[in-house]
């Protein structure tokens, strides 16, 4: 479990609150992060989450430019993928677009593996239809929940089945693999439970196939990670979602990197995460990749259409990679949505 100290430091710092299985090798790049030309050498093997993807993608570019003896391979095999081959050893850093299940949890304790928990930006979920399609431009939580809940499958089929006025037209549904922390999450903010959702619709760990999907077929609806929703938002339209909380404003939110950073954009806003053998940083160039990626998160992942997190953040998450302080601090409850400075705060103080 992770210190009390570390669930401190950690909000102080501001946190509020999936593509074919693959290995890319990354080549270098210009830019201008910060870092230290050296002499590492070695092998530093990242795997999982397809939405944090471009985040590590662009991190290891990057690095190398530091680095170049130093191999970094980024697997996408999703959340869920990740954390199996995280937790067998078979990587150094799994990349996570929700926080570690119990299971997860439960095999990464049976195997001796301790692991540092680190955020690394914002993201958000965008529910998105054909930019062609002139009918829907919100949606609230309850008619998600209608559209996707397990029971609406191979009954809920038409567009005038979610809202009246709606036409009389198929709905052809996209969305993240089953091995998605995007699929979880999304799940548990609609269904109220990770993984009860109607399984009739086109899934995949690759979100370009999902932006594919709908861009083609002006019946289509999707979801998949803000920042492709910001890569394609000229192919899409995103819409906006209306939480029916009336204690987070009125009526309908759409997603956008304000609203996704300041956490009104609900329920389906989030932090996105690595996670990372402790044992692995015994290995230089795997500390160094790791501490290279949280001084650099911020501009980086900004650079790739993600929210950055506050920079007070990252200075308390580089001073507990310095103590090597390991834990989870959801206590490997999975997802859990709309989690705010102030609920980890109650969390904190409640006995």
């Amino acid at each position: 479990m992770l210190t009390q100290s570390f669930k401190r430091d950690w909000m102080i710092g501001g946190l509020g609150l999936c593509l074919l299985p693959a290995v890319v090798w990354l080549a270098t790049c210009g830019g201008a992060p910060t870092g230290e030309i050296g002499e590492l050498g070695g092998y530093v093997a990242l795997d999982g989450s397809s939405t944090v993807f471009p985040i590590s993608e662009a991190v290891a570019e990057e690095f190398r430019e530091f680095h170049p003896r130093v191999r970094v391979t980024v697997g996408v095999s999703g959340t869920g993928g990740g954390f199996k081959k995280f937790t067998r050893r078979e990587i150094d850093i799994g990349n996570a677009s929700r926080p570690i299940k119990p299971s997860e949890l439960a095999a990464a304790q049976q195997s001796g593996v301790e692991f540092l928990e680190l955020p690394i930006a914002y993201d958000g979920i965008a529910v998105v239809v054909n930019r062609g399609n002139e009918w829907a431009r919100e949606m609230t939580v309850s008619e998600l929940n209608r559209l996707w809940q397990p029971e609406a499958q191979g009954k809920v089929t038409r567009w005038n089945q979610i809202r009246v006025g709606w036409p009389d037209r198929p709905i052809k549904l996209f969305g993240a693999g089953v091995d998605s922390g995007t699929y979880d999450y999304f799940t548990q903010a609609v269904s109220g439970q990770e993984g009860a959702s109607r399984g009739d619709f086109t899934a995949s760990e690759d979100d370009n196939v999902l932006v594919q999907g709908v861009a083609s077929d002006v019946e289509a609806m999707g979801f998949f990670g803000f920042a492709y929703y910001e890569e394609n938002r000229h192919r899409l339209r995103a819409l906006a979602i209306d939480d029916e909380n009336p204690d987070n404003g009125a009526g309908p939110i759409a997603p956008t990197t304000e609203t996704v950073g300041n956490g009104t954009y609900q329920p389906l806003s989030r932090p996105v995460f690595i996670y990372v053998r402790k044992d692995a940083l015994d290995k230089p160039q795997v500390e160094g990749f790791v501490r290279f990626y949280l001084e650099n998160a911020a501009q980086l992942s900004r650079e790739v259409g993600y929210i950055a997190l506050p920079e007070t953040t990252y200075r308390v998450l580089l001073d507990r990679l310095d103590r090597r302080v390991a834990g989870s601090v959801f206590g490997g409850e999975g997802s859990q949505v709309g989690v705010t400075v102030d609920d980890l705060l109650r969390r904190e103080t409640t006995p």
